[in-house]
């Protein structure tokens, strides 16, 4: 169902994908969004270990969630920063693209929880954290992008 790599060589590991999934703090989510025009936007994640799943947390209401309501198929591209071998322009970059389905969760207690372990990729500060989830969890919706297929790959800007 889903494509494979064209150049196999270039291709990440499943481990290294992962690894790349939980380092980098953003990525572009694409849905399905008005007139079946492609609807990609920024957004931070995490990655839990414990269900090998990607989430995200959002405003309850707006185009992503629009588009969400009416096909839960997304992508999610991360990238890294890149780096070049000394003496060399080119950039070497990793990315990732996770293909699945998107679920809107609306638990209260798993919104707090994930929230707070995502905003712990951006800081330690723990009343700077539970002061934003005492004020913005009740507008906060929490979305669970559960992969079905994950592909990285390792690409020098040349």
């Amino acid at each position: 169902m889903f494509r494979e790599l064209s150049r196999k060589q270039k291709q990440l590991s499943p481990e290294e994908s992962i690894a790349i999934l939980k380092q980098e703090l953003r990525g572009v989510l694409s849905v399905l969004g008005d007139d079946d025009y492609p609807y990609g936007m920024p957004m931070n994640h995490w990655y839990d270990d414990r269900d090998c799943c990607i989430y995200f947390h959002c405003g309850i209401a707006g185009h992503r969630t629009d588009a969400l309501a009416r096909h839960n198929k997304v992508s999610f591209c991360v990238y890294d920063g890149g780096f070049r071998e000394e003496g060399e322009w080119a950039l070497h970059i990793r990315s990732v693209v996770v293909f699945g389905r998107m679920e809107i969760l609306d638990d209260p207690d798993r919104i707090v929880d994930i929230t707070a372990r995502l905003s712990h990729k951006f800081t330690q500060d723990e009343a700077y954290i539970q002061s934003e989830i005492a004020r913005y969890a009740k507008g906060t919706r929490l979305l669970r992008l559960t992969p079905e297929h994950i592909c990285g790959k390792a690409v020098v800007e040349s």
